[in-house]
C-alpha cells in the first residue's frame, strides 16, 4: 500500500515512495456483468455472438460465459427483478469479422434486433435490450 504524505513515483508494477524500487500493477477487467430478466436468455446469446458458451451450472437466475480466446474478459448474467429504464452507460462495439451486413444478419438470427443502420456501424440490442454496436 502506498504510505500518505510521501511523494509517490508510478512506474514499473506498483506506488512507491520517491526513491524506492518495484512495479506498479494495474488493474485488468475480469468481468462484465449484466443485469437482465433470464440470464440463461441473455447468456446464450452472447456465448453465440463471441464464440464461446455458456457453463453448464448456468440458470435463468444466473449465468456465466467465458471469454473465447485469451485475453478477454469473462461475462457474468444476473436475473433481476426490475426491467431495463435507461440507456446503457457502456456498451460492446463489435468488430466484424467479415461484411457489417453479414454480422448484423447472423445476430439478428441469434435474437438481436436491429435499432439503427449507419454508413459506418449498427446499432442493435441483444434480447435483454442492452445496446451494442457492430462495425
Amino acid at each position: 500500500m502506498c504510505a500518505p504524505n510521501r511523494p509517490l513515483r508510478v512506474t514499473g508494477w506498483r506506488c512507491r515512495p520517491e526513491g524506492s524500487y518495484g512495479h506498479l500493477v494495474y488493474s485488468f477487467i475480469k468481468t462484465v456483468t449484466f443485469d437482465c430478466a433470464d440470464a440463461l436468455v441473455t447468456a446464450r446469446f452472447w456465448a453465440a455472438a463471441l464464440g464461446s458458451n455458456v457453463d453448464e451450472d448456468s440458470t435463468s437466475d444466473k449465468a456465466y460465459v467465458e471469454a473465447a480466446g485469451w485475453g478477454g474478459p469473462n461475462m457474468w448474467f444476473n436475473r433481476v427483478p426490475e426491467q431495463k429504464t435507461a440507456k446503457n452507460r457502456i456498451h460492446f462495439d463489435l468488430r466484424a469479422p467479415g461484411a457489417v451486413a453479414d454480422e448484423v444478419a447472423r445476430l439478428t438470427t441469434l435474437g438481436a434486433t436491429v435499432l439503427r443502420f449507419g454508413e459506418d456501424l449498427t446499432v442493435m440490442a441483444d434480447p435483454d435490450g442492452n445496446k451494442f454496436c457492430v462495425e
